[in-house]
């Protein structure tokens, strides 16, 4: 094992850059070297807060000689190539989701990688170094609650994004439910069969030809039985729950707020503070700590979690779900 300090390039800085950053920023062992993005002054910007250098096209990352590992939160098609790049480059990588933008795409990425020296690639499925929904995966597995029969995931954001970025996000089972689909997968184990009810809600984005909402029902090889909701807004907040159900108990995952504060009032119960209001202060850990898995497996030599093969893993549902959802029948998964 080395202490070595990793000196990292983020393509990409928008809002998942700026979270990458701060949380590079934050680690003892990382270093912010270069900031790509090719729109505006938004790499310079970045970069300036971290004291780190700008460029506007990646391929000048892929060629610093100064850069060991590369974090890719570019737009989503063009997730793969810049993978390749990084890896053809001796880089390692930590690509945000999807990997790719299709199955087919991603298989040909997957079957490019193996003729590479190893260099971790790691996919940005955050929510595995998530401190609550870790220990709850660490007690499943221990046994506590026996064998898993039942798992509910809810996952609405607050405000739906513009339709500019739905053109390219490649869906609302792309974009969205594949961080539930992995989570699914961390307790359950292997899919084989879904079924999807896509909602068009926001009138606004109608004309994106995407869902706004949905509802899947995942079934694992196994038996257990998975449903998952989804929504581009909530007036609540940012509503991130989950609920495993075993043979022999539950564990639950409610919302995180600012603090754990309740108020009883003559007009009203049981206040509490607002949920915390987006994936960048409710997983901040999360991404801290998936940052920390990285660097271990670069410096130890080790693999990551999660691999390209658990991003295909979530693409394939994706792409059933998306099937499921337009043909109104469930679809069996291979």
């Amino acid at each position: 094992m080395t202490d070595k300090t990793l000196r990292v390039a983020i393509i990409g800085a928008g809002r998942i850059g700026r979270v990458h950053a701060q949380a590079i920023a934050s680690h003892p062992r990382a270093q912010l070297v270069l900031v790509s993005d090719p729109f505006g002054t938004a790499a310079e910007d970045l970069a300036a807060a971290h004291g780190a250098r700008a460029v506007k096209d990646a391929a000048d990352v892929f060629a610093d000689p100064e850069v060991d590992a590369v974090i890719i939160g570019s737009p989503t098609p063009l997730h793969a190539e810049q993978v390749l790049a990084a890896a053809r480059a001796g880089k390692a990588v930590l690509c945000e989701k999807p990997v790719a933008s299709s199955v087919a795409e991603a298989r040909e990425l997957e079957s490019e990688l193996a003729g590479f020296e190893h260099k971790p690639v790691m996919v940005g499925f955050q929510r595995r170094y998530d401190p609550s929904i870790k220990k709850a995966r660490d007690l499943v597995a221990a046994g506590e609650i026996g064998r898993v029969e039942q798992m509910t995931i809810q996952s609405r954001d607050p405000a739906a994004p513009p339709a500019s970025y739905i053109a390219s996000s490649g869906g609302i089972f792309k974009d969205c439910t594949i961080h539930d689909f992995d989570q699914a997968r961390f307790f359950m184990g292997d899919i084989a069969e879904v079924t999807a009810f896509g909602q068009n809600n926001i009138p606004q984005l109608a004309e994106t030809g995407d869902f706004d909402g949905a509802v899947v029902v995942l079934r694992s090889v196994d038996g257990a039985v998975a449903s998952i909701t989804n929504n581009r807004h909530c007036a609540a907040g940012y509503d991130q729950r989950m609920e495993v159900h075993g043979e022999d108990g539950s564990l639950f995952v409610d919302n995180l707020r600012p603090t754990s504060v309740t108020v009883n009032k003559k007009d009203f119960s049981a206040a509490q503070d607002p949920y915390l209001d987006y994936f960048l202060e409710r997983y901040a850990d999360a991404y801290r700590d998936e940052l920390t898995s990285f660097i271990d497996a670069i410096n130890d030599g080790g693999e990551v979690s999660p691999t390209v093969a658990d991003g295909i893993e979530a693409l394939v549902l994706a792409e059933a779900a998306e099937e499921s959802a337009r043909s109104g029948r469930p679809v069996r998964v291979s």
